[in-house]
């Protein structure tokens, strides 16, 4: 399977790409915003694309073209304001929907943050952030698109453990990025997590098992 990993320079989706280059089952393919990324990914070895989501859903789809499947771990990051979070994290989202949509990709994969379908668990100092996350975790759900949602709790960039606990609800909690990039790739193909949403921290079941089971 060709997977598109939109936001493919960030530090989860990095390890995506890497994951599934070393895993040999599918190809991925890296949507980045800069020349530099695509000059860095393709000198690995790594398909790559230039889009920018503050673009057109045609510019996006461009970029999606032949791809099979798409991973969206892109953000806005924490030093832009929350006029950059509703276009990258919300409307960048939307868009890249539509675009997968209009190239023929059923498959979409999503990274939000833990709680965000529940408003009232908000953490109120994020809003913004969790506004952008819990309408664009809407529109993917309506979208038609075979659609998983993964839900991290506080992410940190310690070694992985390969032991998670995925649920549609959990308490607060924190979990390494490598941990979130195994469970995406694990949650592509496991027919468990199809039209599912599952929050996401560290735990004590190994991760093919644990999407097995959400």
């Amino acid at each position: 399977m060709n997977v598109a990993i939109v936001g493919a320079n960030g530090q989860i989706g990095k390890q995506v790409v890497g994951l599934l280059k070393e895993g040999g089952e599918h190809t991925p393919r890296a949507i980045v915003r800069k020349e530099e990324q695509v000059q860095s990914f393709e000198q690995d070895g790594v398909e790559a694309s230039l889009v920018d989501l503050e673009g057109t859903v045609e510019q996006i789809a461009n970029g999606l073209k032949g791809a099979d499947a798409v991973v969206f771990s892109a953000g806005s990051g924490g030093s832009t304001g929350s006029d950059k979070t509703l276009l990258i994290d919300l409307d960048g989202a939307v868009k890249t929907m539509e675009a997968a949509k209009q190239v023929g990709i059923e498959r979409f994969v999503i990274v939000s943050a833990l709680q965000a379908h529940h408003r009232e668990n908000w953490n109120d100092s994020l809003k913004p952030y969790y506004v952008a996350k819990h309408f664009a975790d809407r529109a993917l759900e309506d979208s038609g698109l075979t659609y998983t949602i993964i839900r991290p709790g506080g992410l940190l960039n310690e070694a992985g453990t390969g032991e998670v606990s995925a649920a549609e609800n959990l308490d607060r909690g924190s979990i390494p990025r490598e941990d979130v990039a195994r469970t995406i790739v694990a949650s592509l193909t496991e027919e468990s997590t199809f039209n599912k949403g599952f929050d996401l921290i560290s735990g004590s079941t190994g991760i093919e098992e644990a999407v097995k089971n959400v």
